[in-house]
């Protein structure tokens, strides 16, 4: 992929040249040059081999635009764009073509009271450090391993509330701090290092799932700068790459790297400006991967995170049981259903008995046609509640035995209700011998998927602030084997969050109490059914 990648960018090498680009691309094709200069300055640094080939003529482009007076007194003209033209000296320098009069104008700027003065956010802080280190500038700026403790990176962000740019300010973190893998970081105290091995595959799997290469590439680079070498997450981001690359060696970038119009109709520079980035960053994954000098290690995990659920889980329950009163008959049954759910997940099971003496007593004539819309699911939980309280509900035991009988006389049972005849045997009202002697229609099942969508539905639900989506989705990925992920537990995180202090979860966007009561109603108990699943789970797969 490297060699292919490099070639595709060296064949292009002239569109680097900003003295020949148009008045409106000219520092997008600047961009350019330093990205690609880069590169090559750490194809030098990487890899003690002498540069040749592909790399060598792209740097031979790079020194020929350099040496121009009209590109690198840029600096002097506008010292706020300093890292535009100082990483371009950097990557020469790396190269071991030195250029004084170059490196003398970097050095004035830093010292003139602005461009190494002026605010900057965290990363692009650590990215100056790093640039001056590279071109070699002593300076009096904090340190990198200062800076690094108010990093996006070091906060513990939630995954799911994450944009692009969020996530290219985690990766660049990542490069500057470990000097693209040759340099150990000081974390923070309060930081483990594994945090931020498990945030990088969590956020490759939303990358993935919305086929973004750029974001794939450089949280792949990421995870060999922090040492890490072989593994689930490295090999499903270069099957994701190795998918991607055009047969030429491009790899195409996601949507919105050129402003509309820049390209003014040229297919061939819109081509190559929106691939160019994400091949260069596929080409030095491929560098890091089989760097000699890239350190490599077994980041720790991080730690076990303590029992967080029980204290939501306990105000939740309390809250359905006091709000289920007030709805209709199945509404009110979901509602103490789910009560016993949470409650049983937290093994405070007389938290909910009440509600169910009253909901069993008030169903204790209820039709068969209404048990048999509440579906399985929820009658066969309800039974199972019951038991736990050793309380009675007639018309639910009448259900339940007409449900066995009928399924005693299938010929075969339909893969669409095997959930719903295992949740009887488990009640006991259907005999294993029998239900076993059915055959069973077998529906063809599918292997555990990388939670993909789930994931982006998880992004999504947040968004819209769809709880109940978010809530279901949440329940799917613990049942699958996935309760135990970053991105499982931010969900969590996330959920937790939307609950009030009286104990129901979400906040309407409307002020009318009877329709609050009915959102919030809903959303509790979608809420409670998933957080149980997450306290209960066990260790992934």
């Amino acid at each position: 992929m490297e060699d292919r990648a490099v070639a595709w960018l060296a064949a292009r090498r002239a569109l680097l040249d900003p003295r020949s680009a148009r008045p409106d691309s000219v520092l997008f094709t600047r961009k350019a040059l330093i990205e690609t200069a880069f590169l090559a300055g750490l194809r030098a640094r990487l890899d003690e081999a002498p540069l040749k080939d592909d790399y060598a003529s792209i740097l031979e482009q790079v020194e020929d635009v350099a040496r121009e007076p009209s590109y690198r007194e840029m600096i002097a003209r506008d010292e706020s764009a300093l890292l535009l033209y100082a990483g371009t000296y950097a990557a020469l320098r790396l190269c071991g073509r030195d250029a004084p009069e170059f490196e003398r104008i970097v050095r004035q700027a830093v010292e003139g009271g602005y461009a190494a003065a002026f605010e900057r956010v965290p990363y692009r802080q650590l990215d100056l450090l790093h640039t001056l280190y590279l071109c070699g500038i002593e300076h009096d700026l904090s340190p990198m391993d200062d800076v690094l403790p108010f990093s996006l990176l070091c906060r513990r962000p939630n995954v799911l509330k994450l944009a692009d740019r969020d996530v290219y300010a985690i990766t660049h973190t990542i490069f500057y701090v470990t000097d693209f893998g040759l340099r150990e970081p000081v974390w923070p105290r309060e930081f483990h290092p594994g945090e931020a091995v498990e945030l990088l595959e969590a956020l490759l799997v939303l990358a993935e799932a919305r086929t973004n290469a750029d974001l794939v590439g450089e949280l792949l680079c990421c995870l060999y700068c922090l040492g890490v070498g072989e593994s689930r997450a490295t090999e499903r981001a270069w099957a994701f790459l190795e998918s991607v690359q055009e047969d030429n060696g491009r790899v195409n970038g996601p949507e919105g790297v050129l402003h509309p119009g820049t390209d003014a109709g040229d297919s061939d520079f819109r081509h190559w400006a929106e691939g160019y980035h994400t091949t260069i960053v596929a080409a030095l994954a491929g560098l890091l991967e089989r760097s000699p000098r890239r350190r490599t290690q077994s980041p720790p995990s991080p730690p076990a995170e303590n029992d967080l659920l029980r204290a939501p889980l306990r105000h939740a329950v309390m809250w359905l049981c006091d709000a289920s009163p007030e709805q209709d008959r199945r509404s009110g049954l979901a509602g103490v259903t789910a009560a016993a759910v949470g409650a049983s997940a937290i093994r405070e099971h007389d938290l909910a008995r009440p509600s169910l003496e009253r909901c069993a007593a008030d169903l204790a004539d209820a039709s068969p046609a209404f048990w048999q819309q509440q579906g399985m699911e929820i009658a066969g939980e309800f039974a199972l509640a019951l038991r736990r309280a050793e309380v009675h509900c007639p018309s639910l035991d009448a259900h339940l035995k007409a449900t066995a009988d009928a399924v005693a006389s299938f010929e075969s049972i339909p893969a669409d209700i095997a959930a719903g005849v295992h949740r009887l045997i488990g009640l006991g009202v259907l005999s294993r011998s029998v239900a076993s002697a059915i055959p069973r229609q077998n529906r063809h099942r599918e292997p555990r998927l990388y939670p993909l969508h789930a994931a982006v539905s998880l992004c999504e639900a947040r968004e819209s602030y769809h709880l109940g989506q978010l809530a279901a989705t949440l329940r799917t990925l613990v049942q699958d084997g996935w309760g135990h992920h970053r991105i499982t537990r931010d969900a969590v995180s996330f959920l937790v969050a939307q609950q009030n202090t009286g104990g129901a979860f979400g906040y309407p966007a409307f002020d009318d109490r009877t329709a609050r009561r009915k959102a919030q109603f809903s959303w509790t108990r979608s809420a409670v059914i998933a957080l149980a699943a997450a306290a209960t789970t066990g260790p992934t797969d």
